[in-house]
């Protein structure tokens, strides 16, 4: 073997069907009706997949009688090429109309990587074949090889194939018709023909057989006559056996079976050990892979793979609208606080979501997130719940949040995006306090240069309550509740979340002492600047302005409100 035959590419789906045609090994073809289905064929162990007219329109839940178009077929091979790489067959019924309509289809097929049609001698639109057979109407032998020919004249693969489907046997019309049409259609060009009866015995398929004598590729049927052994197929010379329809028929009396004895028994418990498992399912949908990408493709964008969110306060301002729920729980443009928050978390990917939760933890919705509960949060502060959940810290880079934030999505993909141990978001249009709320003034390395990207700040300091500027310069911002911790952070900030749980006044601690304590232990703190575009609830007249924040569509709906604007 040389080089050049040594990295040969695969044979293409073409030639593989073509491959099945000619040998002189008996072959065969399993039928699939959707991606799921081609995705089983394969596992299998079948080299091809016949695309059955009577399963696609049953899964359609309507008739065989081509009532699902010809389009919504294509789309659906579409689904089964991608889910898998075995050559495939296609049930092409009668063409979908005439000559033209034939060339059409066979470009599209080709389009979409499918090796090959089968299109049967009857008149547009179809009726399936074991549906009163006898009585349906046969396409004119000049006619039905003109569509064979307009197909062989469309193909622009040189493998792709056309297979013949003859239809005299089942219109009663006898072995003599079936022949003369069997050599008709291989004049026209036909790869292969299809012999078809609706016998329960093979006889007559043999006695086609016999007298074809081989002049070209014979692909049968066995449906009805299905008690036959296979070895009968061999000795006969047939090339390809399809089995038409099987996995339709299993599906449904599965699908019968199951609905029944839950309707019944209005419990589960009957039939989850008997079906396949939800894990099996995902491994059939090739989930494995798609979680293997995204760590590729996904690891810059979506750095952050947990959040821990501090909500165990009532907050103080908010008692008239907390008597029954915490703040958290609270409802802003038509959604509790909380759900805004991790929607917003899992809409980057962040879908480990802890909640903290202290003061009306049991109304808390706990849909789509873990809560911890702090039992303590009316005697604590914020480090004390955060190390209710510090466990989350160890798996995976993490998102710290304030409960009661709002704001807009690129604040977290940036936070998530940024490859340092530790960054803090710092709204820089906030150097003055609007209310008695407004805390955690943030003084950096730099000041935000709005006209400059990419310049590097470092947190100095967060400090908390009012300023007065004759001690010193103004502070830079103010740190809206975000801290993101990556890498070799996160075991530096366990380590000194572990210190500080040794003073005696650590019952009292906030989220900036821990932040000041990282910086004082020599640790470089990233600054994420913005400028506005957020929003955090701390009274009511916060919790007035949520709302609008929630409704705006665009930053600029929400220009000139004071606190968390987009100015």
């Amino acid at each position: 073997m040389n080089a050049r035959e040594a990295i040969a590419p695969p044979a293409s789906r073409f030639a593989r069907l073509r491959q099945m045609l000619v040998s002189d090994e008996l072959d065969f073809l399993m039928e699939a009706h959707n991606g799921l289905s081609a995705r089983i064929v394969r596992e299998a162990g079948f080299k091809g997949i016949w695309a059955s007219g009577l399963a696609i329109s049953a899964q359609f839940g309507v008739r065989d009688n081509n009532e699902a178009s010809w389009t919504q077929v294509v789309d659906t091979l579409e689904f089964m090429a991608d889910a898998s790489d075995l050559p495939i067959l296609l049930d092409g019924d009668t063409g979908y109309g005439n000559f033209n309509n034939v060339r059409r289809l066979v470009r599209k097929l080709e389009q979409r990587g499918i090796a090959g049609v089968c299109i049967e001698d009857k008149v547009f639109p179809k009726t399936n074949s074991f549906i009163g057979g006898e009585r349906q109407p046969l396409a004119e032998i000049d006619e039905f090889c003109g569509k064979i020919k307009a197909g062989k004249d469309s193909q622009t693969e040189s493998d792709f194939s056309i297979v013949a489907r003859v239809e005299a046997l089942i219109a009663g019309w006898g072995l003599e018709e079936a022949l003369t049409r069997a050599e008709a259609y291989r004049r026209a060009g036909a790869d292969a023909i299809l012999i078809h009866s609706k016998l329960s015995r093979p006889d007559e398929i043999l006695a086609f057989a016999r007298e074809w004598a081989q002049r070209a590729p014979l692909v049968i049927v066995p449906t009805k006559y299905y008690s036959t052994p296979t070895e009968v197929f061999r000795k006969a010379g047939i090339n390809l056996v399809i089995w038409a329809n099987h996995l339709v028929r299993g599906a449904a009396s599965s699908m019968q079976a199951v609905a029944k004895e839950i309707h019944d028994s209005e419990t589960l418990v009957n039939v989850e050990e008997r079906i396949a498992s939800v894990d099996e399912i995902f491994r059939l949908q090739n989930a494995d892979e798609y979680s293997e990408a995204e760590r590729i493709y996904l690891s810059s964008a979506r750095g952050a793979g947990s959040a821990i969110v501090l909500a165990a306060s009532r907050g103080k301002g908010l008692e008239a609208v907390t008597a029954e729920r915490p703040k958290v729980m609270l409802p802003v443009a038509g959604k509790p606080l909380l759900r805004w928050l991790v929607d917003a978390f899992k809409k980057q990917g962040v879908n480990d979501v802890t909640v903290v939760g202290g003061y009306r933890a049991d109304a808390i919705d706990t849909t789509g997130i873990k809560l911890v509960v702090n039992e303590r949060h009316a005697q604590t502060g914020e480090l004390a719940s955060l190390a209710c959940a510090i466990d989350t810290l160890a798996s995976a880079d993490t998102v710290i949040s304030y409960g009661d934030l709002l704001f807009r999505h690129y604040i977290l993909r940036d936070l998530a995006e940024n490859e340092a141990p530790f960054t803090v978001v710092v709204d820089s249009s906030l150097t003055q306090p609007s209310n008695q709320s407004v805390r955690d003034f943030a003084y950096c390395s730099a000041s935000d240069d709005r006209a400059l990207f990419g310049n590097k700040t470092l947190l100095k300091r967060i400090e908390s309550g009012a300023y007065d500027t004759r001690n010193g310069p103004p502070p830079h911002g103010r740190w809206i509740g975000l801290l993101g911790v990556r890498g070799d952070g996160r075991e530096r900030l366990r380590a000194m979340l572990a210190a500080l749980r040794e003073r005696p006044d650590f019952d009292t601690l906030d989220m900036p002492a821990l932040i000041n304590a990282l910086i004082d232990a020599g640790e470089a703190i990233d600054v994420q600047y913005v400028h506005g575009h957020w929003c955090g609830v701390n009274d009511l007249e916060d919790f007035r302005r949520a709302g609008d924040f929630a409704h705006a569509q665009t930053p600029f709906a929400l220009a000139r409100q004071p606190h968390g604007d987009a100015r």
